[in-house]
């Protein structure tokens, strides 16, 4: 490899990182820091349980993505979105801030919600640009395969950031610089998320490689493209069961998550450092180590072979975050903390493995043709209940409490499984 095609790799692997670091901090900073933040200024489970519905933006994103096509290009795009992303974050750090000086900091927490919204919409949209220029400056599938594994590792970075770093953040200045003030102490954690958003968007806007989409008339026609491939996904046999099937599979999962962070924070009485901890590290790598085994068994066996043994381990281990919320496992112990880390870490290689399953049935509802627009619909489809229901899962715990919420969560995940035997399954060679 000469000196010239050694520059140009480097120059890819580090905007491939960096977008993608871009694409996975403000999701983690809508949907699991706002979540953290909230329940430490001691927001009632109730309205903890609307924080789901944020993840809507990125459920339904692909409604508006031909838009983002036909519009200035997509560098400028995440440029823009990244540098409002940053701007909002710094202004919810100062709005934290104000809020910590005032006597009434409801009208504070209000318009940090709403900011929230305004982000949850704002970072779906970067999404869409991140990921619609990967595949216009990587024109080829063999230069995408070749950079998937750095969007991968650049994503979970960015979890293991906000999760732990971040959150860490947040503890230090607890004890350090705001022990009496929960606003004050969350102020450093937003100046650094912010900050690094606006350096990002800075970066991206000297560094993106300036490129055109090589597809003759692709903007032009993305809005017909999409309505044809609409239709066609929509054709396919046994469309019925196939919709029940992506609905029902992780619906349990989804039930389970939508809560965790109070259930381990309030409930459990976790402690934010022990969170960062849990949070960041164990769940990142529980994440990761089981999408591997379970793409690993999926390839090894197939996926009719792999489905049954996956989902039976994915739900049944819901029944451990039951036992959890029975026996509240003392955290300030060795004993009880490593009992929580331990099942955490364990629930996170099973919703892995699960999301390894649905991720190769849903390839197999794309057609060649359409193969993108077919996935961004499957994954919608698959996404919008949970978020939906999980929006409710507040008012599940005010009612009837955790240990109720997570039994309801192992119920919903019945029909899914119970619709194994019947939904088609194709094999990776048989896409329609």
């Amino acid at each position: 490899m000469n000196q010239r095609s050694k520059n140009t790799s480097f120059r890819t692997i580090a905007w491939v990182n960096t977008t993608y670091f871009a694409e996975g901090l403000p999701y983690m900073v809508v949907r699991i820091l706002s979540s953290l933040y909230f329940t430490q200024l001691g927001v009632r489970e109730l309205y903890l349980g609307y924080l789901n519905y944020l993840g809507l933006p990125w459920n339904i994103k692909f409604l508006w993505a031909p838009l983002i096509d036909g519009c200035s290009s997509r560098r400028m795009w995440q440029v823009a979105m990244q540098l409002t992303l940053g701007a909002l974050t710094l202004t919810i750090a100062y709005l934290s801030f104000l809020a910590g000086q005032s006597s009434d900091a409801g009208h504070y927490m209000s318009s940090i919600a709403w900011i929230f919204v305004v982000m949850a919409f704002l970072a779906a949209t970067n999404d869409i640009a991140i990921d619609g220029y990967y595949l216009e400056a990587l024109p080829t599938r063999g230069e995408q395969s070749l950079f998937s594994g750095y969007r991968v590792l650049a994503y979970r970075l960015s979890m293991v950031f906000a999760r732990s770093g971040l959150v860490g953040l947040v503890a230090w200045s607890a004890a350090r610089l705001a022990p009496s003030n929960t606003y004050y102490a969350w102020v450093p954690a937003f100046v650094a998320a912010g900050g690094v958003l606006c350096l990002l968007a800075f970066f991206h806007y000297v560094m993106l490689p300036h490129v055109s989409d090589e597809r003759t008339g692709a903007r032009g026609v993305s809005l017909a493209n999409f309505a044809r491939g609409f239709k066609t996904y929509l054709q396919q046999p046994k469309i019925f069961l196939v919709l029940a099937f992506v609905i029902l599979y992780k619906l349990g999962d989804e039930i389970l998550f939508s809560m965790v962070t109070p259930f381990l924070t309030r409930e459990l009485r976790i402690s934010t450092e022990q969170y960062a901890w849990i949070g960041g590290i164990v769940g990142a790598a529980g994440t990761i180590l089981g999408a591997m085994i379970g793409g690993w068994w999926i390839q090894r066996v197939g996926l009719r072979r792999a489905l049954w043994p996956l989902s039976i381990m994915m739900n049944l281990n819901l029944w451990l975050y039951v036992w959890l919320s029975i026996a509240k496992p003392d955290p300030s112990s060795q004993l009880g903390f490593g009992l929580i880390a331990i099942i955490h870490g364990v629930e996170q290689i099973a919703a892995g493995l699960g999301s390894a399953a649905l991720l190769v049935f849903l390839l197999t509802t794309c057609s060649k043709e359409f193969r993108a627009t077919h996935y961004a619909i499957g994954s919608a489809i698959m996404s919008i209940p949970g978020t939906l229901i999980g929006g409710q899962g507040g008012w599940i715990v005010e009612q009837m409490g955790y240990t109720n919420l997570y039994i309801f969560a192992f119920m919903a995940s019945v029909p899914g499984m119970c619709l194994i035997p019947f939904v088609p399954i194709r094999e990776e060679q048989e896409t329609i």
